[in-house]
């Protein structure tokens, strides 16, 4: 697609690969709508990069609905889904609990699905539209200490699977990123290292997918630093 023609909706885009995705976004020409729980980060974040800010918590399921109700009200034409929005949680099995593991499938899991859901209908509709589902090399291969963030990124990427196959039919395409050790908001705490990979390089993969002629797509991509 061309970039300029694209009307999206950036989960979790008021920082890290969510906010830098936008900024890309916006800065080749599309139509950009964010949102985010933080009002006043959100706010700040679109002003920035002269997005739409639309406050929602993607871990609500009538949140979701509103949201995308929102974004097609402000982009008739929107065609565009960038799935970022995700936190993680991590410890031994043997002190994990039930509750902290439903807290993260929550926004990981079923926020990505319900999100998708109502994008997805309008895309059938419209008989086009592009789905990017930000996952994470964690949906690839676990880890010590991963059982809850792995768990739910494994989950989201049996879930593009199923997405790919249920609407090519529909001329949506599908697509999933998997981005090794990112230095954001996420990894805070840590000192910077030029080598290691920076949001704006996974804003640029995703974009390069978009780009993509729409008579193909990138079915999923991973991105690693070289010698981190």
């Amino acid at each position: 697609m061309k970039i300029d023609s694209a009307r999206a909706l950036v989960t979790g885009g008021s920082s890290g690969i969510g906010f830098a995705t936008a900024k890309l976004l916006a800065e080749r020409g599309a139509r950009v709508a964010i949102c985010g729980r933080d009002r006043e980060k959100l706010e700040r974040a679109a002003k920035e990069i002269g997005a739409t800010a639309i406050a929602a918590d993607v871990a609500v399921e009538s949140d979701c609905v509103r949201l995308v109700a929102d974004v097609v009200r402000e982009f008739d034409d929107y065609n565009v889904l960038v799935n970022n929005a995700g936190f993680g949680s991590f410890g031994p099995l043997l002190e994990l609990d039930v509750a902290e593991m439903q807290r993260v499938f929550a926004t990981n899991v079923f926020g990505a699905m319900v999100v998708a859901r109502e994008s997805a209908r309008h895309f059938v509709r419209k008989n086009s539209g592009n789905i990017v589902n930000v996952a994470s090399s964690a949906a690839l291969r676990g880890f010590a200490g991963g059982t809850a963030y792995c768990a739910s990124k494994f989950a989201l990427h049996g879930m593009t699977e199923c997405w790919r196959a249920e609407l090519r039919k529909s001329n949506v395409r599908v697509m999933q990123i998997n981005p090794s050790e990112v230095q954001t908001e996420f990894f805070r705490g840590r000192d910077f290292n030029p080598r290691k990979l920076v949001a704006a390089d996974i804003a640029q993969a995703i974009v390069s997918m978009l780009e993509f002629e729409d008579r193909g797509f990138v079915t999923e991509m991973s991105v690693w630093a070289t010698n981190p």
